[in-house]
């Protein structure tokens, strides 16, 4: 099994929920970084996963699904420079613990997951995505788990469909039919989770409800006369909003580690000297240290 972690849930849980004044010896917020890297440590610690790979975000305004749809996420608040900071830093704790890490400007987390997903099914290794963002939920295949962590539930590939509204293979149209006001993507005018749902249990996929739109009528829905019409006035919106919501598994991560595959997300053992002088640097306690030496301990005789 393969663990592949959604950082940017779990920095901003940190951001939101610790106190602001966690600060390190220069007075520089920390509490984004220390909660992300005792999240980090604590799961690696309860786990021992083998193999794990941490994805950031960093398009912020420049990847391709903005040059797509300008509007995207533009109902976002830029993160403050005191969170950008400490993204930045929370990838080099990754990199001191031992875990491979992974992010680019033009593709999001959830692309370079989906691409780390594929990767790792093509050597034959299932996955667990570590993510409480529904939009991952559509690269669960069977074998795999979705881990939403902070609420300690998993879900596999049969599961899904009762958590989330649809299958994991039909996510993305749904999301593109109902719409996803967290991304400011529009979906199609008056088609909500019921409808979304009840379009893709009737057809697996956007083609196949563009092609066969007649049978809509036969759907148990409030305005299902007057649905197919609707449909084909916003077919062209629908499938922008399609390309914004599903995710790449084929993003050119290879300039990062050149032919990846699963063997080189397998976690090696922590620094334990870049470790303790990072929790210096960053005003830390003990606890990291001792988990990060425990962790050495448990590679090592791996």
């Amino acid at each position: 099994m393969v663990y592949l972690i959604d950082a940017s849930v779990y920095v901003f849980r940190a951001w939101h929920s610790l106190p602001p004044d966690i600060v390190d010896r220069d007075g520089n917020p920390t509490q984004a970084l220390y909660g992300f890297a005792r999240f980090l440590s604590d799961l690696i610690e309860r786990r021992q996963p083998r193999y794990v790979a941490v994805a950031f975000d960093e398009s912020h305004g420049s990847g391709f699904r903005h040059k797509l749809y300008p509007p995207y996420k533009a109902n976002r608040e830029a993160a403050p420079e005191a969170l950008r900071r400490q993204f930045t830093l929370c990838r080099e704790f990754c990199r001191h613990l031992g875990i491979a890490e992974f992010a680019s400007t033009a593709y999001e987390a959830d692309d370079l997951i989906g691409t780390l997903a594929q990767r790792c099914r093509d050597d034959g290794l299932p996955v667990t995505v570590v993510s409480r963002d529904k939009d991952l939920a559509q690269l669960i295949a069977p074998g795999d788990v979705f881990w939403d962590y902070s609420d300690a539930a998993e879900y596999r590939y049969e599961q899904i469909a009762a958590r989330f509204g649809v299958a994991p293979e039909r996510m993305a149209d749904y999301q593109a039919l109902r719409g996803d006001s967290v991304d400011n993507v529009p979906g199609v005018p008056g088609v909500g989770p019921k409808t979304a749902a009840a379009l893709m249990g009737l057809f697996a996929s956007l083609d196949e409800l563009f092609e066969g739109l007649d049978a809509v009528l036969e759907l148990p829905l409030r305005g299902a006369a007057g649905l197919p019409q609707r449909l084909r006035l916003h077919r062209e919106a629908a499938y922008l909003a399609r390309s914004l919501t599903r995710i790449v598994c084929n993003a050119p991560i290879d300039a990062v580690m050149p032919g990846i595959c699963a063997v080189d997300l397998q976690r090696r053992a922590p620094n334990l000297e870049r470790v303790a002088a990072f929790c210096d640097t960053h005003g830390f306690g003990t606890a990291l240290r001792r988990q990060a030496e425990r962790l050495a301990c448990v590679t090592r005789a791996a």
